[in-house]
């Protein structure tokens, strides 16, 4: 969809695929620029999940001043949503200064009506100097890292330490690597969404994200003898490491083996140098909140902003909705080999 929009000088485009290299050199140095804001996923949800994608840039004269992802997903259950960005922990826009941001946002409304959308939801890791209504309920779990991880397992709660030695007694050990471990990693995902009642992308997506990145992930998989427990799938851009997606098998729930897998990703954040571990998205007062607490995080807030070209309230699609709920419940008891099948095209369409 082609647009022009100006002001002061400033000009709102489309990128085109030829800026990607500029693209990502400029989401590298801004503060607001995160591994979910690189250029290629324009490629993986448009080639991998069949998404329109909408990806504006603000320029002053030939420099790049501000940039921002979007993505239209369509369907019957959830309507026609632009988002920034959906399937990943949060996006919205990256600007050099305030003046940038707004023009983003605006252009961002203007494809919003002009695609005749539900809605329009900004997910940002920081507020921004909006009207827009904005939801709370999401929030990022931030560890501040140290070159030696031992300065970190010092300041861990001596009950918290115990739990961890208590899974290493218990013969669990973790690897990493890179699409050699896909195979088990989306097994484990497979069994653990089922039980929590999300339909699983399909392998080829992550697929893609790996051959994409290749040099900014990593998979982690937790295991016993050879049987994976629990694994992760994170992403790396600049100094952060990205906490993407986990989950475990029954055993691994009932045995506690995350507090080795996350420990052991710790430690490997550490000494490859990063600074910063999100450990992920999660719902505010939520259990996975309260986990991700004892590892001495601070509690960062997500902002996601709604427009709706209507005028009208954000309709309920969150999983607190009752009609979710009973749709999750059902999914939990569907067999395995069915939720392989019907998930993926199911997946695709949750943002």
């Amino acid at each position: 969809m082609k647009m022009n929009q100006a002001t002061q000088g400033r000009i709102v485009s489309v990128a085109s695929d030829a800026t990607a290299a500029e693209w990502d050199s400029f989401v590298a140095i801004q503060p607001g620029g995160s591994f979910y804001h690189r250029f290629a996923w324009k490629l993986i949800n448009e080639r991998h999940l069949r998404h329109m994608t909408i990806f504006l840039e603000v320029r002053d004269g030939a420099a790049l001043v501000g940039v921002l992802p979007l993505v239209l997903t369509r369907s019957r259950i959830f309507g026609r949503i632009l988002c920034s960005m959906p399937f990943v922990n949060f996006g919205g826009p990256v600007a050099a200064d305030d003046q940038a941001t707004r023009l983003l946002l605006s252009a961002a409304k203007e494809q919003a009506r002009a695609l005749q959308v539900d809605y329009l939801e900004m997910r940002c890791a920081e507020s921004l100097d909006t009207d827009l209504p904005a939801s709370l309920q999401k929030v990022s779990m931030t560890l501040q890292l140290n070159p030696d991880p031992e300065l970190l397992w010092g300041k861990f709660a001596s009950k918290h330490r115990t739990n961890i030695r208590r899974v290493y007694k218990d013969g669990f050990l973790v690897r990493s690597g890179g699409r050699e471990l896909l195979p088990e990693f989306y097994s484990v995902m497979q069994q653990s969404w089922r039980e929590l009642g999300t339909p699983l992308y399909a392998r080829s997506y992550f697929e893609a994200i790996l051959d994409q990145f290749p040099d900014q992930t990593r998979i982690f998989v937790c295991h016993r003898d050879g049987q994976p427990a629990a694994v992760a799938f994170n992403g790396h851009s600049a100094d952060t490491v990205e906490g993407m997606w986990a989950g475990a098998t029954p055993l691994g729930r009932q045995l506690n083996v995350n507090y080795v897998l996350y420990w052991e990703m710790i430690k490997d954040a550490c000494e490859r140098g990063f600074h910063r571990y999100h450990l992920g998205r999660s719902t505010a007062g939520s259990g996975a909140e309260q986990f991700k607490k004892k590892w001495n995080t601070e509690t960062c807030q997500l902002y996601w902003y709604h427009y709706r070209p209507d005028g009208r309230h954000r309709p309920a699609v969150s999983a607190d909705n009752p009609r979710f709920q009973m749709a999750i419940a059902a999914w939990r008891k569907l067999p395995l080999w069915a939720t392989r099948f019907v998930g993926p095209p199911l997946a695709r369409v949750i943002p």
